[in-house]
């Protein structure tokens, strides 16, 4: 998505104790225990799961005997990676709210304003010459901002900014004086210029990898634009990828299980390389986003992968057996190259589409989680149907290959659609 106006600049880092460069002030920071009450009650709710399904987990993966023990721990394992986010976002807003506190840093050319535990937290950097209408607000009863009380807000280009708390005029004057004497910049007044308000937002250390990675398609900016067609260098790359099951059905005796288990495997790069698409989409919002969607999509993976193992390779007359760990890590041996080259398909769309088109910037971070699903379940149903057709026709290999060709032409279709909405 594309992001437009002044921003701070954001950080985890140490507070500053003994710098004594500028003006330092640890600002009032009001504390409410009824609130400190309720969060703790909610993280012990959240924690003792957590707890439970990790004793479990540790449990399952300390003897797995066969391929469904292992998916049975996988699954709990995604699923206690998704869980985990709550109680561990509450234990830090917990900690914060408990233990924290908020410090002003003013030197020549920034203001810093630290919020966190007294030995780390988010420092947000502002340039002191964009800071605008300094001035105390009384936030409604309710409201989010209520537990500061009243408390300093400033304008930043669209934005606003705050630090803070039960402070009055006497104090916000003269920490505005404090701060305009440290970084020799006067706080300005009234409606800000109109490139702090519209100007897009100044490139961040992502961006600037990205843009590292990918310098020859950010020279040719008219190219990036254009519309994929079948002779787009990703499309041919990705046709070459789908192109080795087929000589693998034709030359090498594939059979459907063997290919089944391919485009489960290929299931799994997608979705690897669908959250360094969220890394580079959320920055630190992805510090959250990341492991929820590696929770859920995992524990799909997991139960899918059983349920293809189960009915295309095992078959259904051998169901009572838990599935060989040997005989499945022997099978992934055997599909090295055809699964090599469709990460490497897939590897090259993300640095050519994704960044050297700069998609990231028309994406956000829950469309982005949820992107993968609908590829990935219309491919599967074309397998499934196609697979079942081989099973009931004995598997000949003409079947196979319509099958194959099939999901390649829906794989094109979905990538030159996927691009056109960017």
């Amino acid at each position: 998505m594309i992001r437009k106006g002044l921003r701070p600049r954001f950080r985890l880092g140490l507070d500053r104790p003994n710098d004594r460069a500028g003006f330092r002030e640890v600002l009032p920071f009001r504390r409410s225990w009824i609130a400190i009450g309720l969060l703790a009650v909610f993280d012990v709710i959240f924690i003792i799961p957590a707890v439970i399904t990790f004793r479990e987990a540790a449990s399952m993966w300390s003897r797995p005997d066969d391929l469904f023990d292992v998916v049975g721990a996988l699954f709990t394992t995604f699923w206690l990676m998704g869980w985990s986010i709550a109680p561990i976002a509450l234990t830090t807003i917990l900690a914060v709210v408990a233990f924290g506190r908020e410090v002003m840093h003013a030197a020549p050319g920034r203001i810093e304003l630290f919020l966190g535990l007294p030995f780390v937290g988010l420092i947000a950097t502002y340039d002191p010459s964009k800071m605008r209408n300094l001035r105390i607000v009384q936030p409604a009863k309710k409201s989010g901002k209520s537990w500061r009380g009243t408390h300093a807000v400033f304008d930043y280009g669209a934005n606003t900014g705050e630090f803070g708390s039960d402070l009055d005029e006497a104090a916000l004057a003269r920490i505005k004086s404090a701060i305009e004497g440290a970084t020799g910049v006067r706080i300005g007044h009234g409606l800000a210029p109109i490139a702090d308000l519209e100007g897009e937002w100044e490139t961040d250390p992502i961006e600037e990898l990205t843009a590292i990675a990918t310098a020859p398609a950010a020279v040719e900016a008219p190219a990036a634009s254009a519309p994929l067609t079948l002779t787009s260098p990703s499309t041919l790359v990705l046709i070459a990828a789908n192109l080795v099951p087929v000589i693998g059905t034709l030359f090498w005796g594939w059979n459907l299980g063997d290919v089944m288990v391919l485009y489960w495997a290929e299931t799994a790069v997608i979705g690897f390389f669908n959250l360094c698409k969220i890394a580079v989409i959320g920055r630190w919002m992805a510090l959250l986003a990341g492991p929820f969607f590696i929770g859920h999509f995992g524990g799909f993976m997991a139960v899918h992968f059983l349920f293809l193992y189960t009915l295309f390779i095992q078959g259904p007359s051998n169901m009572d057996s838990g599935g060989d760990l040997a005989d499945v890590a022997k099978l992934f041996v055997g599909l090295g190259p055809a699964l090599l080259a469709l990460f490497l398909s897939h590897g090259y769309s993300f640095l050519a589409n994704f960044l050297g088109r700069r998609e990231f910037r028309s994406r956000t971070v829950q469309n982005q989680m949820s992107e993968p699903y609908s590829r990935i379940v219309f491919m599967h149903l074309v397998l499934i149907f196609g697979g079942g057709l081989t099973l009931v026709l004995g598997e000949p290999t003409p079947v196979l290959v319509i099958v194959i060709a099939l999901k390649v032409f829906f794989d094109i279709r979905a990538h030159v659609k996927q691009r056109e909405k960017s």
